[in-house]
């Protein structure tokens, strides 16, 4: 059966088809290599983590204790509600576009591209600091690369490469993702096997040096930054084999994955590793593992923060373009947004324009930028929650193949906790970041406007704007 959706058709196993489509674009659509359960479970990974490169602040700003009981229970607060929330949706409305289509459900188009606007800029500038992580990591081995031209060379060269791996295949993506998954997480594991050894126990449960001050704004931001972004993956829906089932079970996989690759490491280094608490910067890691087992370890390390940078890149900026074809899909943005490679079938404007503006913004002092990125990220988020509550309140039956499995005040709950940490977050931010979030905001709602123009105006060629999917 198909609901039919203006010029698209929810198809049984829950994909968008363009009910206009030539036979020669349906032919090429069935050519469409899917996404499978393990490539899926990897690019989740990246959309999050990417390895525990980047945790060790979270000691330096709280003490081994705190950090460990933040690993622990944090993913109980953030990671899981929003695994949970991605899981239902995703499956309940299974196009490209994910927490878009979600907004512009439980609310209409207007918040649909707001969300857009707003999760698509935290993306794509998030996505820019990984080509410059790259570069710095090979600037150690050759310096050249540390300033000037050849830095700005390197940073144009590594974003156009990486950008057309995106290009050729997203199921390539996958399966890559795999690859630099097991080579950038076993020097980790080796680490930890050699430290158990030297493990004292008692090392756990240090509150952190005596006269060191307790920095809860980096702590609680390093927590958020490495276990938030769950939902990016919602945008590829419309390209997984069987997402209804494929969904949930790559979600539960990759959050228990993801945890634990984080616990691991930090367990075995606190253990075994006795250093100022000061000496756990981003990358001590590294440092850790040359004490640990000697100087090759640390070269791996180093190595897998570059290709766990490359993961990074890969699965965030599939994410974003994907966004791009999804908002085509449903009128959000002209028709042409919306077409696919003709060798590749992958929407080669959505990534053509995420790395332009990457490549832009990676030239640039973006501190906070970034920071505006995460304040935006969170006003996405707060949309998010409050869709999921609305379409459960509003849309009670809609066909929903996974659904968490408590009621409403129970959901509400839920939702509450990290909404409260997300509205803290943003409290938070200086003048800086309120400026530039609000600039950023007040683009998305005049480009609302502006394509609601085109569409009257008939600048532009538009598909026919609702999602309608069964309740």
């Amino acid at each position: 059966m198909q609901t039919a959706t203006g010029g698209y058709a929810m198809a049984e196993d829950g994909n968008l088809s363009d009910t206009s489509q030539t036979a020669t674009d349906k032919k090429q659509l069935t050519k469409i290599k899917k996404l499978t359960l393990v490539p899926l479970i990897f690019l989740i990974y990246f959309e999050v983590a990417g390895g525990p490169y980047g945790e060790e602040p979270a000691v330096l700003a709280a003490g081994p204790f705190f950090a460990l009981l933040g690993y622990l229970i944090f993913p109980f607060i953030w990671s899981i509600p929003e695994a949970l929330i991605t899981a239902e949706l995703t499956t309940a409305i299974p196009g490209n576009g994910g927490f878009v289509l979600w907004a512009d459900r439980a609310f209409g188009p207007f918040w649909g591209s707001l969300m857009g606007t707003w999760k698509f800029l935290s993306g794509v500038i998030n996505i820019a600091s990984f080509p410059v992580l790259c570069i710095d990591y090979i600037t150690k081995v050759f310096p050249v690369f540390s300033s000037g031209w050849p830095r700005n060379v390197a940073l144009l060269v590594s974003s156009l490469a990486l950008s057309f791996l995106n290009y050729i295949g997203l199921t390539i993506v996958g399966y890559v993702g795999v690859l630099l998954a097991v080579v950038s997480l076993l020097p980790f594991i080796i680490m930890s096997l050699i430290a158990i050894p030297n493990i004292r126990p008692h090392r756990w449960l240090s509150m952190g040096q005596k006269g060191v001050k307790k920095d809860w704004n980096l702590f609680f931001n390093t927590l958020f930054w490495n276990l938030n972004f769950w939902d990016n993956i919602s945008t590829l829906a419309g390209e997984v084999d069987k997402p209804k089932k494929t969904f949930p079970m790559a979600l539960l996989i990759a959050v228990i994955f993801t945890c634990v690759s984080y616990l691991i490491p930090l367990f075995a280094v606190i253990g075994a590793v006795s250093v100022d608490q000061s000496a756990w910067e981003n990358g001590f890691h590294a440092q850790a593992a040359e004490m640990i087992a000697g100087k090759w370890l640390k070269i791996w390390i180093e190595v897998g923060a570059v290709l766990s940078a490359i993961g990074l890149f890969e699965a965030q900026m599939s994410s974003s373009a994907y966004q791009v074809l999804g908002m085509a899909e449903i009128g959000n943005l002209p028709k042409v947004f919306g077409i696919r490679s003709k060798w590749f079938h992958t929407p080669w404007l959505g990534i053509l324009v995420s790395t332009v503006i990457e490549i832009a913004v990676s030239y640039m002092d973006f501190t906070d930028i970034i920071s505006s990125a995460n304040f935006l990220y969170s006003l996405g988020m707060l949309l998010e929650f409050a869709a999921f509550l609305w379409l459960r309140w509003k849309s009670p039956t809609m066909i929903r193949p996974y659904r968490i499995p408590i009621n409403l005040p129970l959901l509400v709950i839920m939702c509450l906790i990290p909404s409260v940490f997300l509205v803290f977050i943003m409290v938070i931010a200086t003048k800086i970041v309120f400026l530039v979030s609000g600039i950023m905001t007040l683009g998305g709602i005049a480009f609302f406007f502006f394509i609601k123009l085109c569409r009257k105006k008939g600048w532009a060629k538009f598909y026919d704007h609702h999602l309608m999917i069964e309740d």
